[in-house]
């Protein structure tokens, strides 16, 4: 990384990093496939705002989502594509390492010094 972390901070990708998304990425990667009930309860999200995300994840070709029955009562089951899993793990991935590089950095500045002191 030949920049400092932070600048690398906005290379993220945005539909993986958005914090509702991520929680359904990385629930998802826990799991083989779910129903959207259960997921629904462990990301805390409303049921209109996981749509909506699961929409745009589907769209970006990360997650599947299947429709169902289950007697008279509709069922949906979302699961990782082979994409999205290869991308949230690259994510986590990448966060680590951004992690370690801003512990390391160090910006050749002045110190800072507390002016009401003295």
């Amino acid at each position: 990384m030949s920049t400092p972390p932070f600048e690398e901070l906005s290379k993220l990708d945005r539909l993986v990093h958005e914090p509702a998304r991520l929680s359904i990425l990385t629930a998802l990667e826990a799991c083989h496939a779910t129903d959207f009930t259960f997921l629904q309860s462990l990301t805390g999200l409303s049921s209109g705002n996981l749509s909506m995300h699961l929409a745009k994840l589907e769209q970006g070709g990360l997650v599947k989502i299947e429709k169902a029955y289950k007697g008279k009562v509709p069922q949906t089951y979302v699961q990782l594509t082979a994409e999205g899993r290869a991308g949230i793990q690259r994510h986590w991935h990448h966060l680590e390492a951004l992690r370690k590089a801003a512990g390391k950095w160090r910006k050749a500045a002045p110190p800072v010094t507390n002016k009401s002191e003295g």
